[in-house]
């Protein structure tokens, strides 16, 4: 069996996705849907799997070892809001959950699959490399990605990272991202936007290197992400932090007008001014160094921006159907 925390999120129900496509479905969901109305719960209902658990339950039954069937844990469950305010919240599903989990997978030498996050980079002044050995000098910007960065040091110290993988997605966009609210993709905005007035709105610079929607990201399907989980799950010999992304910066005003062109329309942006309280723990810059995980033997290729963006307007977002569905197979890459 295997086990995907955030089971029922954005990257967990891709993964479920992909799983089921290759005919796997001995699967625990570990999840806490919320609200109806957040429709967090149809990221699952078109997808096959074993059982579903709350996270409370979850973590009762993990202290009562009653997983004894399980081969490998996709650890996705965090909370992902980099806006969260509450930090106690933070440490505790992100990292005394994620503490938890890990001490149990290394007793029982499954195979552990875990998100960390390139929040944990702050700035980038620190550079953007994977290396285990410079965690030291990361300054996130945020108590998200200070929880993130603080797992990846407890798992350093702890010898987990000789035993599992951690994955520091960057900016990742793609089908099952709707119930996140104002986590959603800038792509996912930009669509709405779009279909809503037929103008994108994004945040003027306030760095004195950048023009107005030159931002730049590293953006990446999160098709390729679950790409990349698939052969960690199959490289089980494949171990320690790596960076999942392109490999390429791309400008927020480059994502915005491939939208606009998926949908055969010219682009219209209005720059609007960055709230106050986000000016000073804004990233101007991303972009992932992905040399470790290609050095450890993943030769799999990344979806351009362009392309990535016109399968997801034009095989999802304009569908009936939405979401990951193993019902039919008529979303093709």
């Amino acid at each position: 069996m295997i086990i995907i925390t955030g089971g029922a999120g954005f990257i967990g129900s891709a993964m479920l996705w992909e799983l089921n496509r290759s005919g796997e479905d001995n699967i625990l969901i570990v999840d806490d849907l919320g609200s109806t109305a957040d429709k967090k719960w149809q990221n699952l209902s078109g997808l096959s799997f074993a059982d579903i658990l709350p996270v409370d339950a979850f973590v009762r039954c993990l202290a009562e070892d009653k997983f004894n069937d399980c081969t490998a844990v996709i650890h996705m469950g965090a909370i992902s809001a980099t806006t969260e305010t509450d930090a106690d919240l933070l440490l505790d599903r992100n990292y005394f959950f994620s503490k938890n989990l890990a001490g149990y997978c290394m007793k029982k030498d499954i195979r552990l699959i875990y998100a960390s996050s390139a929040a944990t980079y702050g700035d980038g002044k620190a550079g953007y490399r994977d290396d285990e050995e410079k965690l030291h000098s990361l300054r996130p910007l945020n108590m998200y990605g200070f929880s993130k960065h603080l797992f990846d040091c407890w798992a350093k110290k702890n010898d987990v990272l000789k035993k599992s993988a951690g994955l520091k997605f960057f900016n990742v966009y793609g089908p099952n991202e709707y119930h996140k609210g104002e986590m959603t993709s800038v792509v996912f905005k930009a669509y709405n936007q779009i279909r809503e007035n037929g103008v994108v709105n994004l945040f003027q610079s306030h760095h004195p290197d950048y023009l107005d929607g030159e931002q730049l990201r590293d953006f990446i399907s999160v098709r390729d992400c679950t790409k990349i989980m698939t052969w960690l799950l199959e490289n089980p010999e494949v171990t320690g932090l790596f960076n999942v992304g392109t490999g390429k910066a791309r400008s927020f005003r480059d994502l915005v007008t491939a939208t606009f062109s998926a949908l055969d329309l010219d682009p219209a942006i209005l720059y609007v001014p960055m709230p106050e309280n986000l000016r000073d723990k804004y990233q101007y810059y991303t972009c992932a160094d992905t040399d470790k995980l290609q050095k450890a033997g993943y030769s799999g290729s990344t979806t351009s921006l362009e392309d990535g963006i016109r399968d997801y307007v034009q095989n999802w977002l304009v569908t009936l159907t939405p979401h990951f569905d193993i019902g039919h197979n008529t979303h093709n890459h």
